[in-house]
């Protein structure tokens, strides 16, 4: 069963989405991503309730008035949790999303159930990634189709390097306006979640592809070591958007962690 929901945030018109049945789970979407291109991962997410929304200034949702910092995008996501009812869920972040989810976390402890970290990193102080990747990213046609058939693996690395058709796949696109982009990267100066790692109290499974040159496996070893309770799962072979373009493989993984599956932790050293 899918939902659809206009909920008024802090403020803000959010555009939300709710898909399926079983525990509830919240998505973070990665820095320009809308909703719907959770689709592959949502297929392969059993028992859940899956809750997605487009972010303040991202695709369906209003545009805010000034720019936001992480803990109000933060905020946003503990808003969508009061207005469906919902006292906790499982959180989940991606990319820039996870940098959200990492702060839901320090801010609203008690909102978060189990947590996952997917290609993502504790911002500043963080070993950044390669620059043509992040070139690729910041180009104003950057996720055109012909552009994208050219530049995929460069950018996302993993499946995309052979198969870069899955990218144009996603149908992605970059905001309406340079102000929403703006506002929406501004959230990044200054954040870090470094110093606060170790208050991260859940039971976390940091996941990430040992090919992805935006996020670099560097970072998610340390967020593993450093979290208490986490776990670190590398998918070889896997790129920036291995939640995406490996969904048959990751969506099980995360699915067994959600209900309880214990593992070995599996850290490498940092």
């Amino acid at each position: 069963m899918i939902c659809n929901y206009e909920l008024t945030v802090r403020g803000l018109r959010i555009h939300a989405q709710s898909a399926g049945e079983g525990v509830p789970i919240l998505l973070h979407s990665g820095i320009f991503s809308e909703m719907h291109h959770w689709g592959p991962l949502i297929e392969h997410l059993h028992g859940c309730r899956v809750i997605t929304y487009d972010a303040p200034g991202i695709g369906s949702s209003q545009v805010p008035s000034s720019p936001m910092s992480m803990r109000g995008l933060a905020d946003i996501g503990a808003g969508i949790l009061d207005h469906l009812g919902l006292g906790s869920a499982h959180v989940l972040g991606v990319s820039f999303g996870g940098a959200v989810a990492q702060q839901m976390a320090l801010s609203h402890p008690g909102r978060v159930d189990r947590l996952i970290l997917a290609s993502t990193s504790f911002g500043g102080l963080a070993l950044p990634g390669r620059p043509s990747a992040l070139l690729h990213m910041m180009h104003p046609r950057g996720y055109h189709p012909d552009r994208l058939a050219r530049t995929a693996g460069a950018m996302f690395g993993g499946r995309m390097r052979t198969e870069p058709e899955l990218a144009a796949g996603l149908k992605m696109s970059k905001p309406g306006s340079l102000r929403a982009a703006a506002f929406r990267l501004s959230a990044l100066a200054g954040w870090t979640s470094l110093h606060r790692l170790p208050s991260i109290r859940h039971q976390t499974l940091v996941l990430c592809g040992d090919d992805d040159p935006v996020t670099p496996h560097v970072n998610h070893r340390v967020m593993a070591r450093l979290i208490p309770s986490a776990r670190l799962h590398t998918v070889e072979g896997g790129g920036h958007l291995v939640l995406l373009d490996s969904a048959h493989e990751v969506g099980p993984l995360i699915t067994a962690f959600l209900h309880g599956a214990n593992k070995p932790v599996e850290v490498q050293a940092a």
